[in-house]
């Protein structure tokens, strides 16, 4: 949406009774430098902005995984957690809440050193204790599903579940961010997990997220109608 008029799209959203369940993805909180580091929050600062504009529902935080040139994981989940620390007051003046959303581990070094949805409650514990500021966490069934632990988080994760996605793990795997498969199309059991996360309390939007040029290059009426199909019969 860079460059667009915020405000237009915010009354077409309106006149078409249309919510935005989330505005996604952050910029990477990781870097060598504070001076990065700092441009890094002060764009997360104005994305903040831009969601509240379009009132969504949360702001949705891929973190970043290791600095350029470094082997420190430590040291990048620190950055990361003082990026959000700094953020959290102005998440909560302009009304638009903070959601973590863990990655498939293979993705710690380039995309998000936040790997697991134990771990991204623990963060909202140390700087969100009393749920000041709504931080919370995204659920993507394709970056939790193979965790052992996932019941147990996302029953203690409960109101701080801000949004959950779907999408399908394909065997074989050709690409870990393009290509996603429809529901019903790979291994994971959806259902189960939507169980999961609305017994936890949440009753928001069921967002499919799909990355594949091979949904991508198809006629894009099709492509919602089976998408339809899909979250109906496999969600």
């Amino acid at each position: 949406m860079q460059g667009e008029d915020l405000q237009q799209i915010a009354r077409q959203l309106a006149a078409s009774k249309m919510n935005v369940s989330g505005l996604c993805r952050s910029t990477y909180y990781t870097a060598p430098t504070l001076a990065e580091r700092k441009l890094a929050i002060d764009d997360n600062r104005r994305a903040l902005d831009d969601a509240a504009v379009l009132n969504a529902a949360c702001y949705m935080q891929v973190v970043g995984g290791l600095p350029t040139g470094t082997k420190d994981l430590y040291e990048a989940r620190e950055q990361v957690k003082q990026g959000i620390r700094q953020l959290l007051p102005h998440s909560k003046d302009v009304g638009v809440p903070i959601a973590l959303e863990p990655l498939h581990p293979m993705t710690a070094a380039d995309r998000s050193c936040l790997c697991t949805l134990r771990q991204a409650l623990d963060w909202c514990d140390e700087l969100d204790p009393d749920g000041e500021f709504g931080l919370g966490v995204a659920v993507d069934v394709y970056h939790v599903w193979w965790d052992p632990d996932l019941a147990s988080q996302i029953l203690r994760a409960g109101k701080r579940i801000l949004a959950f996605h779907v999408s399908d793990w394909l065997v074989p795997t050709t690409d870990l961010v393009n290509d996603r498969g429809m529901p019903g199309d790979g291994v994971i059991n959806i259902p189960s997990i939507r169980r999961l996360v609305e017994n936890a309390g949440f009753n928001g939007a069921i967002e499919l997220e799909i990355f594949s040029p091979y949904w991508w290059q198809k006629d894009i009426n099709s492509t919602l109608d089976i998408s339809v199909d899909r979250i109906a019969h496999y969600c």
